[in-house]
């Protein structure tokens, strides 16, 4: 499979998206709140194959000392193709130096792993839905 790369909102459905997102499991908001997310990001990647949107990630930075990865999803068809490490290693290149964070969906730690980034000890977490993130496995 073979991706474009894109690294701005210009032209991006909202609806999809938020589709995809659901789609995955990854959470239920809507276009209107994805797309204010990811116009507010410091990095954003989205991928096209075949100019259907494959998958995109974004990441939060002060741009010079931390950094925190959210909303890395690949349409399920897709995954499995290397989009993800696509997505995962744009994000890292596009703040270079700093320290990432990022919470996975439970079952896609080993994806992580395998990317260079290790478990922590100390994550926490205050979530707006704390009972539907600790019914997924989110939060204990």
């Amino acid at each position: 499979m073979e991706f474009e790369i894109v690294r701005d909102c210009s032209g991006i459905d909202w609806e999809e998206v938020a589709g995809i997102l659901e789609e995955v499991g990854m959470g239920t908001l809507g276009a209107d709140i994805r797309k204010v997310a990811f116009e507010a990001s410091y990095a954003k990647v989205f991928l096209f194959n075949e100019g259907r949107l494959a998958g995109f990630g974004r990441a939060l930075s002060d741009g010079v000392h931390e950094a925190a990865i959210y909303d890395v999803a690949l349409r399920p068809e897709c995954q499995g193709s290397g989009g993800g490490r696509i997505i995962l290693e744009e994000l890292l290149a596009a703040i270079p130096g700093v320290n990432f964070i990022l919470y996975a969906r439970p079952g896609k730690e080993g994806f992580y792993e395998k990317m260079g980034l290790s478990k922590m000890k100390t994550g926490m977490a205050r979530f707006s839905n704390s009972d539907y993130m600790r019914q997924r496995g989110f939060t204990s």
